[in-house]
């Protein structure tokens, strides 16, 4: 992809709500913008018990480098005694999760949950909500 493609801008916005983090990822997730995400994922789950939902919706790709990254969040968060939770709409993304061995991982939702502190699905589950 070029990198002065419009498509290759990486953008996230951090919210919190309910003392959830949610973070709105956008764009490409490959090994030209990983990095950057990668800093601020570190420090979203650096602390105890990080409760963390990335809103993956708006990625228009993603390479092997935003796989890695995402088990990156998940083994640091999961080391922490804490959650994280994806929201994924894209069947394309799912089947890449398949290939890579990787479906049971993440708790994977559609859309983000209405009220992220509530208990829902664990690590594998898919949440219609």
């Amino acid at each position: 992809m070029s990198e002065n493609s419009p498509e290759s801008a990486h953008c996230h916005t951090k919210r919190v709500d309910g003392g959830v983090t949610v973070l709105e990822v956008g764009g490409e997730l490959d090994i030209s913008t990983a990095p950057l995400l990668a800093s601020r994922l570190d420090a979203l789950t650096a602390g105890p018990r990080p409760d963390l939902v990335l809103d993956l919706r708006p990625v228009s790709f993603m390479d092997c480098s935003g796989l890695s990254l995402l088990c990156r969040a998940k083994n640091r968060t999961a080391a922490r005694h804490g959650r994280l939770r994806l929201v994924c709409d894209s069947n394309r993304f799912l089947r890449i999760l398949e290939h890579a061995r990787l479906a049971g991982t993440f708790e994977i939702h559609t859309r983000l949950p209405e009220a992220p502190a509530t208990a829902c699905a664990g690590p594998g589950a898919r949440a219609e909500e």
